[in-house]
């Protein structure tokens, strides 16, 4: 070979005729690139290797076809997952059905990932090749990418990367939020470090209570009861008979109650200070809250074991259920081992010292805290561990696997442990697992229908409250809508009215005299006069000619009043009213004609009621 360019370059002897494409998934796209046919011997060269790393001799060989850019990062976050499980995504197939030749039997396809590969050979036919002279092609290509595609910038590169990177990860980590088996692990390492801490802080007060009241450490052997027990009785010498129904309720038990006092009264203990006496029942109570939220724990725990692994904690209970998943790191982890490993799980360091040794290898590891191992006999401990770790396996691949939690098959494997245990101790043929397990099965397919049921229940009320909720919304913003609509027809119709009545405020100053016909152009001022004025007529009619002089004299008195408003507001006398009266026809409408017909009735009667007056 001469150099490694021209070594990268020389064809095999096998191939003649076939192009070479590869293809290349990155963040931001797919990349199909066209290369010259390599020859695999020359690969190792180092000379092959420079020409990889080199972006101008690496150019000479790779030629970029095609890029598809990704449309956005859901796109891309798809075709990672499609890539990742072997299946091939549709801007894939389009990808290459569009740039690949049409006579498939002279393309050879590089690809990175074998499981893809499989899938296009199958779903396109187009043969495909992975590993040796493409892992070279791939490696340069992903090293020289930002440089083969033309606007993409190694930092642009990188965040796409990064971006889709932890957007796969997200997804991938997605889990049932009720079926989580980390909360267990953290919950049994807890429970343990409490039951730990709650024994060395129980003794620390048996010891520095002790000094004062020796005697109540033989009366009261539980730890608990024996701080809250310091706490309540402090100085023994104020304990007497008050205080004996309390004792009862701590202790549980009249005769230890009543053997407390009698102990008080002859004590042999020491005096104590007030000071040392408030620092022991601080103490106490310190450690009877941790023992009140131990068994709180106790309790979660129970309720998520129920959640993430019923069949376990019914067959073998819940803390070692618990430890059993803690120790194996999560319970697929479990799920995945053999019964031969869950039987001696936790207890390593004695099966390697045995192998080390050529000693005996242990029977059992943390499913020795199981009630099984303890009932049986010396000789059948193996044989029950042996049994009881094959049905464990057999639970928590159930509950890791199962698509609807139930403990029933937990139920039954624990029947047949206990039948085996009879079986030892009896010799009672126990029953076969088939028939147990076609139980089993008929029961778990009623309790997943059951659960089914009131899993719809939940879903169709969440559904109603939904519809109550957006239905009041809409309700709200309507009102709202229609409380704002008459509001603004008032500011729009308002405000020209007012810009009417400037007008004609206005209108009077600017020439300085006033008309008749402009000072009473109001409609509704002109009803209101209407009907004085009619009935003031037919007075003065009846009344006599006397009063037609004075009537012309008060005439110019009311054009010379400058604001029409006041004139018309503050009280006209009847010469003004028959001066108005002799306007009126002409500005009022057939609607004051109509009105003064309706009420000729009631001027007859009134104009009878005057003139007998007079």
């Amino acid at each position: 070979m001469v150099n490694g360019e021209a070594a990268l370059t020389l064809a095999p002897r096998l191939r003649f005729q076939v192009l070479l494409h590869v293809l290349f998934e990155h963040a931001v796209g797919y990349a199909l690139l066209a290369l010259k046919e390599v020859e695999e011997i020359s690969l190792l060269l180092p000379q092959v290797e420079e020409c990889v790393l080199n972006l101008g001799k690496f150019h000479n060989i790779v030629r970029l076809v095609a890029f598809c850019p990704f449309a956005s990062s859901q796109v891309a976050l798809e075709n990672a997952n499609a890539v990742s499980e072997g299946v091939v995504h549709e801007d894939l197939r389009l990808l290459l059905e569009t740039h690949l030749p049409s006579k498939k039997k002279k393309v050879l396809l590089g690809v990175g990932d074998p499981k893809i590969g499989a899938a296009i050979q199958e779903e396109l036919g187009y043969n495909c090749q992975t590993g040796g002279v493409i892992a070279e092609i791939l490696r340069g290509v992903r090293l020289h990418f930002h440089n083969l595609v033309k606007g993409l910038t190694d930092v642009s590169a990188c965040k796409a990367q990064l971006g889709l990177g932890h957007s796969y990860s997200r997804a991938k980590v997605k889990f049932n939020v009720n079926r989580v088996d980390n909360m267990i692990i953290q919950s049994i390492s807890l429970l343990d470090q409490l039951d730990k801490d709650i024994n060395t802080f129980s003794m620390r007060v048996r010891e520095w209570y002790g000094y004062h009241f020796p005697e109540l450490v033989k009366i009261i052997n539980d730890n608990a009861t024996y701080c809250r027990l310091a706490q309540f009785i402090g100085n023994r010498r104020e304990l007497n008979e008050e205080k004996l129904e309390k004792l009862e309720e701590l202790t549980m038990d009249g005769a230890k109650a009543k053997a407390i006092l009698d102990a008080s009264r002859s004590s042999m203990g020491m005096d104590i200070s007030a000071i040392d006496l408030i620092n022991i029942e601080s103490f106490s109570s310190r450690v009877v809250s941790l023992s009140e939220y131990r068994q709180s724990l106790h309790t979660y725990l129970r309720s998520k074991m129920s959640q993430v692994a019923p069949s376990l904690s019914a067959l073998i209970g819940e803390a070692v259920g618990a430890r059993l998943i803690a120790h194996a790191g999560s319970l697929t982890n479990l799920a995945k081992y053999p019964a031969s490993t869950v039987q001696i799980l936790g207890a390593e360091k004695a099966l390697f010292r045995a192998l080390k040794t050529r000693g005996n290898t242990p029977k059992y590891g943390l499913i020795f805290h199981s009630t099984f191992i303890g009932r049986a006999a010396a000789k059948n401990k193996g044989r029950i561990s042996r049994y009881l770790a094959n049905k464990c396996s057999i639970a928590s691949r159930i509950d890791c696997f199962s698509e609807v939690p139930t403990s029933v098959f937990g139920e039954k494997l624990r029947e047949q442990v206990e039948e085996r245990l009879s079986f030892y101790e009896t010799g009672e043929i126990p029953r076969k697992n088939l028939d147990v397990m076609k139980e089993a099965m008929v029961q778990a397919e009623e309790a997943a229908a059951e659960i089914t049921r009131k899993l719809e229940k939940q879903e169709k009320k969440r559904l109603k409250k939904e519809k109550k909720r957006l239905a009041a919304i809409a309700a709200l913003a309507s009102s709202e809508n229609s409380s704002s609509t008459p509001e603004e027809c008032e500011e729009t119709t308002g405000r020209p009215k007012k810009k009417k009545k400037q007008k004609f405020q206005e209108a009077p100053q600017e020439n300085g005299m006033e008309e008749p016909a402009v000072s009473f152009s109001k409609p509704k001022k002109k009803k209101s006069f209407s009907k004085e004025e009619l009935i003031t007529s037919d007075l003065e009619e009846t009344a006599g000619s006397g009063s037609l002089p004075k009537r012309k004299k008060s005439s110019p008195k009311e054009e010379a009043v400058s604001d029409p408003e006041e004139a018309g507001n503050r009280s006209v006398p009847k010469k003004k009213r028959k001066f108005s009266s002799k306007e009126e026809p002409l500005s009022s409408g057939p609607e004051e004609a109509a009105g003064s017909k309706s009420s000729s009735s009631k001027k007859k009667k009134k104009l009878q009621k005057l003139s007998q007056e007079d």
